[in-house]
């Protein structure tokens, strides 16, 4: 049987879930995810487990937090003045806000905690930090 290598587009199902149980990403009454081993299209780990999978392969695999998002860097925790936010937002801790960052790309923050003196940004990535376990199928190579 022929093996997933790195060039190979692949199409997949998925169910990503969090040491606790918690599921935050499948593929479960969707199409299922294509991407090209080795592009860089998907996590790097993810990108590991796929490569030597056979079609109709299921298997389950952990992938570590650097593997996947990193750990989370506090540099990305910004302190803004109250002053700076625009006055017809009214930021609540967990709110999803987007900026702009490097080259006007669209960065989603998260608003982590609020004062009247200032509000704390989190710009880190939802995942960071958090090792992934993902039960996959490849379904096909292209």
């Amino acid at each position: 049987m022929t093996q997933a290598k790195q060039g190979d587009t692949v199409k997949i199902h998925y169910t990503g879930t969090l040491e606790d149980g918690t599921v935050f990403d499948t593929s479960e009454g969707r199409d299922p995810l294509s991407f090209t081993l080795g592009s860089g299209q998907v996590i790097q780990g993810f990108d590991d487990a796929v490569t030597g999978m056979v079609r109709d392969e299921k298997k389950k695999v952990t992938i570590p937090s650097d593997k996947a998002y990193g750990p989370r860097n506090e540099e990305l925790m910004l302190q803004v003045p109250r002053e700076q936010v625009p006055q017809d937002l009214n930021p609540e801790k967990g709110q999803h806000l987007q900026m702009q960052g490097p080259n006007n790309q669209p960065v989603v923050v998260v608003v982590a905690e609020v004062t009247d003196e200032y509000v704390v940004l989190d710009a880190n990535p939802p995942l960071a930090g958090k090792d992934l376990t993902f039960e996959i199928e490849l379904v096909e190579i292209v």
